[in-house]
């Protein structure tokens, strides 16, 4: 039965790709309700998972060879990192029917969508660590492919190139490391490797080590790779909430999570992560201060807050690490599904183009304002109590240098997004333009993941358990799992907690006194120049763009072995069989 349901949480999103395809953009009704139909199945399916976790094999597909059996193992953080695809996945399928009304292409759109929403419930379901790659490639495909939807507007294919070049690095670091887990434990499999890490040589395991960081920073767009995600945001708002926000940003954290028990002993493994993450989540908060762009703002948000569970898992937070990707991604899902009911009334995404508009939209105010507290850390909203714990985490385990950084952090959140829920929503009126509230469809998801934002922190002992119940979880991941009470008593009686609120109303202060202070910046004359800096990305878009042109350069050159007469493409694809059928003879003798 948990097979079947593993295949259905899978397949279905997948057969309704394909029945929305097939359908035809001339039955644009049909293709939201076949949509809708597959995505809400998919849910249903993935909770159902959570009566049936277990850390067995519970699908198996004989592939066999050098390839062994695809396998998947339903384990909590799996089940977990599934409901979060499939129904943050669903709720954007249902948005979508009031935001892609009308929109041309909407059966390429919806195929995206579903055909992303059943790879991510393959990759972090799979047990294998190749079938993981092939999964991880298919989710960085639909990425692509979706921020490139609008295909005749320049800058949504250059979003989609250069997300697609930054990821595949992080790919690249990805098979490099199975590849040397496979050719020194003679197995793909996930707990082979978690079993197996201290048998290996300290040099192959810090390659594998460093390989899968180097993934996880791609993908969740982290230093150096974090430009690549402001970039993301020329895809329908619908797939920034559900792809680059809440779930595909979120897989590196788990490759994180997943094998941390194998490289924390790896000599500077553990420093790097938390360098990481603490550079991510302060570098893309300074960013998110002067954004313009109210998307951009909302992604650079996300990459600040990718590096928070980053630092954490750096510091041995691992359950930090992962309730905070839990509500992350629902607070986040509801701040972009938000800001999409605002771009779609407003007709644009320049902060400076809106203001006032609370007053006509107010259900889009409220549960944007409901998401926006969270995300400063504010009490009782569910990133309250998962970024104390991840801070608490770093004051007892990590450097104070570090651990004061994230504080900063902190407040820096609050004053950006202070500045942004102002400007948006409150204020003068700063266009003549008409608006409306959202639609029905919207209202359903937008109401849904607010009520999810104000209450899922209420579910940390089921959270607990996952991880606890998980393959790379030990007795000292289970420990650090509290129960409710516990975490309320231990976050409210903790100096961190009290210190980072204060920082955070301190930040919360300088928003409300944002014209006097930018008097006072223009008097020393740092505007302009900390602008040109944010606009540069502080000289790492200079960086991307050298990476980029060189693997453009090389595609160029590469085109020469493609002459495109069949018979000498035939005879390469021969050749190229021939040569890997000796090398896997020579291996096998």
């Amino acid at each position: 039965m948990t097979g079947l349901l593993i295949a259905l949480t899978i397949g279905l999103p997948w057969i309704g790709a394909v029945a929305v395809w097939a359908v035809g953009d001339y039955r644009a009704r049909l293709q939201h309700r076949l949509a809708v139909g597959f995505a809400v199945s998919a849910a249903v399916t993935a909770l159902l998972l959570l009566t049936a976790t277990t850390d067995a094999v519970e699908l198996r597909l004989v592939v066999g060879g050098i390839f062994g059996d695809f396998t998947f193992v339903p384990d909590g953080l799996a089940v977990l990192l599934t409901v979060i695809a499939a129904v943050i996945g669903g709720l954007a399928v249902i948005f979508s029917m009031d935001y892609m009304r009308g929109e041309a292409g909407l059966g390429r759109y919806y195929a995206l969508v579903l055909l992303f929403i059943g790879a991510m419930a393959g990759l972090v379901l799979a047990s294998n660590l190749l079938l993981m790659f092939l999964f991880w490639e298919m989710t960085a495909l639909c990425s692509y492919a979706l921020i490139s939807f609008y295909n005749d507007d320049p800058k949504a294919v250059a979003g989609g190139v250069k997300a697609l070049i930054m990821t595949q690095i992080g790919g690249l670091g990805l098979l490099i490391g199975v590849l040397a887990a496979r050719a020194s434990l003679g197995s793909y499999d996930i707990s082979a490797l978690l079993e197996g890490a201290h048998t290996l040589a300290p040099e192959t395991l810090a390659l594998i080590a460093f390989g899968f960081l180097v993934a996880a920073a791609a993908k969740s767009a982290q230093v150096p790779f974090q430009t690549w995600l402001p970039g993301a945001m020329e895809a329908p708002t619908p797939v920034s909430a559900l792809i680059h926000a809440a779930t595909m940003v979120n897989a590196g954290v788990y490759l994180l999570i997943r094998f941390y028990p194998a490289f924390e002993g790896v000599p500077g493994w553990t420093t790097a992560v938390m360098l990481v993450g603490l550079v991510s989540a302060l570098l893309a908060a300074l960013l998110a201060v002067v954004a313009k762009d109210l998307k951009r703002a909302l992604a650079y948000s996300t990459v600040s807050q990718l590096g928070y569970m980053v630092y954490a898992v750096g510091v041995g937070g691992v359950f930090a690490a992962q309730f905070h990707l839990f509500s992350h991604a629902v607070f986040k899902a509801l701040l972009f599904l938000g800001a999409g009911a605002v771009i779609h009334a407003a007709g644009t995404r320049d902060m400076w183009k809106m203001g006032g508009l609370g007053k006509e939209m107010p259900f889009t105010r409220n549960t944007f304002v409901i998401g926006a507290l969270a995300l400063m850390g504010l009490p009782i909203l569910n990133g309250f109590w998962s970024k104390e714990l991840i801070l608490e985490a770093g004051l007892h385990a990590g450097p104070n240098w570090a651990f004061a950084g994230m504080v900063f952090g902190a407040g820096l959140t609050a004053l950006y997004t202070f500045r942004m829920v102002w400007l948006v929503f409150f204020g003068p009126r700063r266009s003549e333009k008409h608006v409306h509230d959202a639609g029905q469809a919207m209202r359903f998801a937008l109401g849904v993941l607010a009520v999810g934002t104000l209450t899922t922190w209420l579910l940390v002992g089921s959270v607990g358990a996952c991880l606890s119940c998980s393959v790379p979880a030990g007795e000292e991941a289970a420990h650090a799992a509290p129960a409710l009470g516990e975490m309320v008593s231990e976050v409210l009686a903790a100096p961190a907690t009290w210190l980072a609120l204060a920082v955070i109303v301190f930040g919360l202060f300088l928003g409300w006194q944002r014209e006097p202070l930018s008097k006072l910046v223009d008097r020393l004359g740092l505007r302009e120049p900390y602008i040109a800096a944010a606009e540069r990305d502080f000289g790492f878009a200079w960086i991307n763009r050298q990476v980029v042109r060189a693997v453009q350069s090389m595609a160029e050159r590469l085109r020469a072995v493609q002459t495109g007469q069949l018979n000498w493409n035939a005879l390469g694809i021969v050749g190229a069989l021939v040569v890997v059928l000796i090398v896997l003879l020579a291996g096998r003798g």
